[in-house]
């Protein structure tokens, strides 16, 4: 009768430790968003070609 009354596991813990998990990971993903779009505009011009460097040497060359 006594051993009816005993609870095998406390599922509290548990859960507690799943939303703390969860908030975690919420945040990390949030706070990759934001640095993923607060990155500088890329602009065409800053990429390097090389073999555009290649034509504009021999060019200058002549």
């Amino acid at each position: 009768m006594i051993s009816q009354n005993i609870a095998l596991y406390s599922w509290s813990n548990g859960v507690v430790m799943i939303a703390i998990f969860a908030v975690v990971c919420i945040t990390l993903v949030g706070i990759l968003i934001n640095f993923m779009m607060s990155g500088k505009p890329e602009e065409g011009a800053d990429t390097l070609d090389a073999s555009n460097d290649i034509i504009k040497n021999d060019s200058n060359e002549n």
